[in-house]
C-alpha cells in the first residue's frame, strides 16, 4: 500500500514556508504570468529561487503552474518563461496546453510534466495519451467518482501517477473551463483571471419583458445558484489510497497561511495515522473534523466521489465562508527576550487571549502581555495593516507557529 504525497498550495513565500513546516510533502506555486490563478500573490524569479532552495532543504518538492491556455501572442513569453524555470530547478510543471507541453518537453526535458486538470482527463486513454508523449503525472477531473479513478489506475503504465483534489473550493464549470467570467467582465478564468461569478447573486429575465427582473428567493437573502460547498474527503482517506490516488491536493493557491497550516497539518496526520492503523485513524476523526472547521471554508461535499452530486452539494442561500478563526501572523523569529516578530494580518490588543497553533498537531492558548513597534515603543494594539510588532506571549511560540484568534 502506497502512501499518497500530500500536496499543498502556496500563494506567496511566507505560505509557502507555512506548508513546508506544516507537513507537506510538495507544494504547487505560480509564477508571475502563465498560471490560472492571477490574483494570487504569487512568485517573482527571486521568491521562487529562495522557496525552492527553503523547500528543497526539508525535503520537499515544488511544482510550478504553466496551466493557461495559451494564444499565439503568448508563445513567445512562455518559451522565454520556460527557460526561466529551466535554471531555477522546480521538480515539476503542471501543464494543461499541449503546445506549452510541446515546449516544455524541448526546452527543460530534465523537469516532469504534470497534466493539469483544466486538460480534462475524465478516462485511460487521455491518460496513457499524455503518458505516451512523456508526462510523469495527470492530474484528475473533479468529475471523476472513486470508482472510476480505481479503473484509470488499472488500465495505465504503473509509472504514470494520478493526482486528485481532495478538499478546497470547487467549480462549477466542468474541470473549471468557466466561460462567464470572460463573457461577464472580459476576464478570462482559463488565462488567470476568474473573478468568481459563480457566486454571485442572480435574477431571472424573461426575454420578452427586458429589463424586469424576476428575483429568485431562497431566504431573505436571495438565492445562489451556481455556488458549490467546498470539497472534503478528510473521511474518506482509506478510500483515496484503496483507489490508486498518488498525490491527493489541496485546492487554494489564493489562500492565508492559516488556512493553509489547518488543512495540510489536519491532512499530514490523518494520512500519518491510517498508515499507523485504520484503528488510530477512526479514533481520532473527531479531531480531524474539528481542525478542519477551524479554518475559512463554505460547507463541504465530498464532490463527485462517490457518484453525481444532489443538490445538497450547492449552498443556495448566501455566497460567504464560515470562518471560526482570524489569522494574525506567523513567527518569523523568536529574540534574545523572547518576543515573537510578527508582520500581522489583523488587528489584535494586549489583553487578548490568542491561540499558537504548531506544527506538530498541538494548540496552546496564550495571552498577550505586551506589543512593541520595531522601535521598541510599547503599543496597546496593532491596528495597521501588515506592521511589523513583536509580542510578549504569556507562552513562548517557536519560528514558523501561527498565532490566531477565535472570531466573534
Amino acid at each position: 500500500m502506497k502512501k499518497p504525497e500530500l500536496l499543498i498550495p502556496a500563494s506567496s513565500l511566507e505560505v509557502l514556508k507555512t506548508a513546508v513546516m506544516f507537513g507537506a510533502d510538495a507544494v504547487y506555486i505560480g509564477g508571475d504570468a502563465f498560471g490560472l490563478r492571477a490574483k494570487a500573490k504569487n512568485f517573482s524569479p527571486e521568491e521562487m529561487k529562495e522557496g525552492i532552495e527553503f523547500a528543497h532543504a526539508h525535503g520537499v518538492r515544488v511544482h510550478v503552474t504553466v496551466n493557461i491556455l495559451a494564444h499565439n501572442y503568448d508563445l513567445d513569453g512562455v518559451e522565454k518563461y520556460l527557460h526561466e524555470l529551466k535554471e531555477l530547478g522546480p521538480d515539476a510543471l503542471i501543464i494543461a496546453d499541449p503546445g506549452i507541453f510541446m515546449k516544455a518537453r524541448r526546452i527543460c526535458p530534465e523537469i516532469e510534466i504534470h497534466v493539469s486538470t483544466q486538460a480534462n482527463n475524465t478516462n485511460y486513454e487521455t491518460y496513457n495519451f499524455w503518458h505516451d508523449l512523456g508526462a510523469k503525472r495527470v492530474v484528475a477531473a473533479r468529475e471523476l467518482s472513486l470508482r472510476e479513478i480505481k479503473e484509470i489506475k488499472e488500465r495505465i503504465p504503473e509509472d504514470l501517477e494520478m493526482e486528485c483534489f481532495i478538499h478546497g473550493a470547487m467549480c462549477i464549470s466542468y474541470s473549471g473551463r468557466c466561460l462567464l467570467s470572460n463573457y461577464f467582465t472580459g476576464r478570462d478564468a482559463n488565462r488567470g483571471a476568474c473573478t468568481h461569478p459563480c457566486r454571485w447573486k442572480y435574477a431571472v429575465v424573461e426575454e420578452q419583458r427586458p429589463g424586469e427582473y424576476l428575483p429568485v428567493y431562497e431566504n431573505e437573502r436571495g438565492t445562489y445558484i451556481f455556488n458549490s460547498k467546498d470539497l472534503c474527503m478528510i473521511e474518506h482517506i482509506p478510500e483515496l489510497v484503496d483507489a490508486g490516488v498518488d498525490s491527493c491536493k489541496i485546492e487554494g493557491r489564493m489562500k492565508t497561511a492559516l488556512y493553509v497550516a489547518t488543512v495540510a497539518r489536519t491532512y499530514r496526520k490523518a494520512i500519518d495515522d491510517y498508515f499507523e492503523s485504520e484503528e488510530k485513524y477512526r479514533e481520532n476523526m473527531s479531531w480531524y473534523l474539528d481542525q478542519i472547521s477551524r479554518c475559512t471554508y463554505r460547507l463541504f461535499t465530498t464532490g463527485f466521489y462517490f457518484g453525481k452530486p444532489s443538490d445538497e452539494a450547492q449552498i443556495y442561500d448566501n455566497n460567504t465562508y464560515v470562518n471560526e478563526y482570524i489569522y494574525l501572523g506567523i513567527v518569523g523569529e523568536v529574540d534574545d527576550r523572547g518576543f515573537a516578530k510578527i508582520e500581522q494580518r489583523n488587528k489584535f490588543s494586549v489583553g487578548d487571549e490568542i491561540e499558537i497553533m504548531k506544527p506538530d498537531g498541538t494548540d496552546v492558548k496564550a495571552k498577550v502581555n505586551g506589543m512593541y513597534t520595531e522601535d521598541g515603543e510599547s503599543v496597546d494594539s496593532c491596528p495597521h495593516p501588515k506592521q511589523v510588532i513583536f509580542l510578549d506571549l504569556s507562552v513562548k511560540p517557536d519560528k514558523f507557529d501561527i498565532l490566531r484568534i477565535p472570531s466573534e
